[in-house]
């Protein structure tokens, strides 16, 4: 493939557009090939990544540590403790220190504003861990793992994604649909529908893919003939407790459970999930939930969650994988 990522950055995946992705998506398998083979080549030896979070992590940041590793190169991971970011050096002054010190960056945090300033003035390739807006290297694990479990190429995939859909997963998801071509449905309350520009921004980028999108206040509306049914936590990172008071009665004909899976009429639909899930009491927060709510597991069931159609797995793994292609792609 000629088309290549060097040295650019990720900030969303529009930026990089479908042979962007593609090219990531045949890196990521080549390399969890060579992973399970034992062929894997590093060709990053030398390289230097800052891991810059200003949220907490599991999965964003054993990613990037173990794709760095595996492929010879170090990370410095500087958490919400560990800079100054924002505080006592500007964001703007912070990237041209991390630029000269290191050959990538990579930013988990709020605003998208910031990761958009860091690739504006490190000089080196910046890399979405995760905004308030966008989370683009989880939906390329997304797309990667769908190739795995679905015969059918991107372009002729139905999707579906219900509950709250105003936030980053959901908004890279139908930014990442309509950019490749999918059959991409949102099930959620109207308020809670992705902003207006950014289905209009969907909307331009499906006229040029064919993708079919929808959005409806209807979760059965939303499932029907899905080869996948994807969920996230119905209250985000930084927002207030009390925010589940409103949410989970606004938002409980929105869980995955197997009344909704059925509504598919797809036997070989598959559950998806960018975790952490609340699908048990097994968490403090779950079982808090359970106290006040009455509810042993919220946006989705644990009869669901742990099925025979759950990928979530694959999906946590698949993080690696494709992180690890970004790196080789814009690093190697």
């Amino acid at each position: 493939m000629s088309f290549n990522l060097r040295n650019r950055s990720l900030l969303t995946l529009a930026e990089i557009g479908p042979a962007g992705v593609d090219l990531l998506l045949e890196t990521a398998h080549e390399l969890k090939r060579a992973k399970a083979a034992g062929t894997e080549q590093p060709r990053l030896r030398g390289k230097e990544i800052a891991l810059l979070f200003a949220k907490t992590s599991t999965r964003t940041r054993c990613a990037f540590e173990v794709a760095a590793f595996d492929q010879g190169a170090h990370v410095s991971f500087i958490g919400p403790q560990d800079s100054q970011l924002g505080e006592k050096e500007s964001v703007k002054d912070t990237a041209r220190v991390l630029g000269r010190l290191y050959d990538a960056i990579e930013y988990r945090g709020f605003e998208q504003e910031v990761v958009q300033t860091l690739a504006a003035h490190s000089g080196v390739p910046v890399y979405n861990g995760l905004t308030n807006e966008y989370h683009p290297t989880q939906v390329l694990a997304d797309f990667m793992t769908m190739q795995e479990h679905c015969r059918k190429p991107l372009s002729e995939v139905k999707l579906a994604y219900v509950g709250d859909a105003r936030f980053n997963t959901a908004d890279s998801l139908l930014e990442g649909a309509a950019m490749m071509g999918l059959d991409f449905r949102i099930g959620a309350p109207r308020e809670l529908w992705p902003q207006a520009e950014l289905r209009e921004r969907a909307h331009a980028l499906a006229e040029q893919s064919h993708a079919r999108l929808r959005v409806t206040d209807s979760a059965e509306e939303a499932v029907e003939g899905a080869d996948f049914v994807y969920t996230d936590v119905w209250v985000s990172m930084g927002e207030p407790p009390d925010a589940w008071a409103q949410r989970i009665p606004r938002l409980l004909p929105y869980q995955v459970n197997h009344a909704l899976m059925r509504a598919t009429g797809n036997p070989e639909a598959r559950f998806m999930h960018c975790l952490p899930a609340l699908h048990n009491r097994e968490t403090a927060l779950g079982e808090r939930i359970y106290r006040q709510f009455g509810l042993d597991g919220v946006e989705v069931t644990e009869e669901v969650f742990e099925s025979p159609a759950s990928i979530v797995w694959d999906q946590a793994e698949n993080r690696l994988h494709t992180i690890k292609a970004l790196l080789v792609a814009t690093l190697a």
